[in-house]
């Protein structure tokens, strides 16, 4: 729910034509049972919440997946989903678009933000898919830079015209996570750092790429951020 919704709903509580009691059920949140769905995540926060689907059973996602398509009007994004959560959602609303493992509904209008989704090494790209997905979701379409790591700098500066013309950057990397670091200093875009489990060795099993990935760890760009997996407002 956004603005425009929320005026919406109480001009029509104020025509009649709707129930006090159905505008208060969504105000500020629903409860199904298996959830309370926030119906003011996109007020709050901007973006409506995505559903995330590991722990969750194919009855539960099509529960909320349907409270969130009834109560707002933004795009609605299952996320991480297996075959049985997204044909249990898809049982609710069939004009969902599936993306690997990301589902949507009601994509956003297209916007013009100049957006790049990078990644270290191809072990990276699920995140950066899941990543494409949910900007995709939300009206934006991103440049894609696959297999772009440091231990080859070259494949990376043979796209430098993208990054110093792009309006933000999505760096998602394993191992050491020094791709964040590397784009944080040849850009003045935000950089988004996303640590992935991808490593050995001197990755420590993680601990490497999360400092790697910190704002101190680019501070050429200013107004870097660090993040881990698509950085979703999830329920």
């Amino acid at each position: 729910m956004n603005v425009e919704a929320l005026r919406e709903l109480l001009e029509g509580v104020t025509a009649g034509a709707v129930e006090p009691d159905d505008a208060v059920r969504r105000l500020p949140f629903a409860d199904v049972g298996v959830a309370r769905v926030d119906h003011h995540r996109a007020l709050r926060q901007g973006l409506p919440e995505a559903v995330y689907g590991p722990g969750k059973s194919p009855g539960d996602v099509a529960v909320i997946v349907a409270e969130l398509l009834e109560g707002g009007i933004g795009p609605v994004v299952l996320t991480r989903a297996d075959k049985a959560q997204v044909d249990a959602a898809m049982a609710v609303d069939d004009t969902a678009t599936v993306i690997d493992g990301t589902a949507v509904w009601r994509r956003a209008a297209e916007r013009s933000d100049r957006m790049v989704v990078a990644t270290a090494g191809t072990a990276d790209r699920p995140v950066a898919d899941e990543c494409a997905a949910v900007l995709w979701a939300h009206g934006v379409d991103p440049h894609r830079l696959h297999d772009v790591g440091v231990s080859g700098l070259h494949r990376l500066l043979a796209d430098i015209d993208v990054l110093l013309d792009c309006d933000a950057v999505v760096v998602v990397a394993g191992m050491e996570g020094a791709l964040a670091s590397v784009v944080g200093g040849l850009t003045t875009a935000p950089v988004v750092a996303v640590p992935t489990s991808v490593g050995y060795g001197a990755s420590l099993e993680g601990s490497r790429r999360c400092s790697a990935c910190s704002p101190r760890a680019h501070r050429a760009s200013p107004w870097s951020a660090s993040t881990t997996g698509s950085g979703l407002p999830v329920r």
